[in-house]
């Protein structure tokens, strides 16, 4: 966690993001929440600008966006639905804050839960309409 746009940038000036990349496409598992799961994707809404949420390019990892915190901040699972339909971010996963992806290879292999409340989505554009497609999720304690 912590903030995006900064996490990157120190990154990206101390060549750490040349060193996950390498990391990444060697099986080293990746992992983190909010700021630390974004950064995998290739882009998401971020509150590290002060004011307003904004969006912020990731390292596109994994080739889609990305909205942590769905279920906590009331304006992220809207911000997120505008983004998709205009464009401005392309398809992708939301995590409630109790909740997990596991990818391999970029592509979904299992979801994890802390709970029943808390949930995973592919979040999507069709017929100009926005999808909301649950994972299923593994709760774990």
């Amino acid at each position: 966690g912590g903030n995006t746009l900064n996490m990157l940038a120190i990154w990206k000036a101390q060549g750490i993001d040349v060193a996950l990349k390498k990391a990444y496409d060697n099986g080293v598992v990746m992992g983190g929440g909010s700021a630390g799961s974004l950064c995998w994707f290739n882009g998401g809404t971020t509150d590290s600008r002060p004011k307003e949420l904004s969006i912020v390019g990731g390292m596109s990892f994994i080739d889609k966006s990305h909205c942590p915190h769905y279920n906590s901040e009331t304006s992220r699972r809207p911000l997120y639905f505008e983004n998709i339909k205009t464009g401005k971010l392309s398809d992708g996963y939301a995590c409630d804050d109790r909740s997990a992806i596991h990818f391999i290879d970029g592509e979904v292999h299992t979801s994890v839960s802390l709970n029943d409340e808390n949930h995973s989505y592919y979040v999507y554009l069709k017929d100009g309409e926005i999808v909301e497609e649950l994972i299923p999720s593994t709760v774990i304690t």
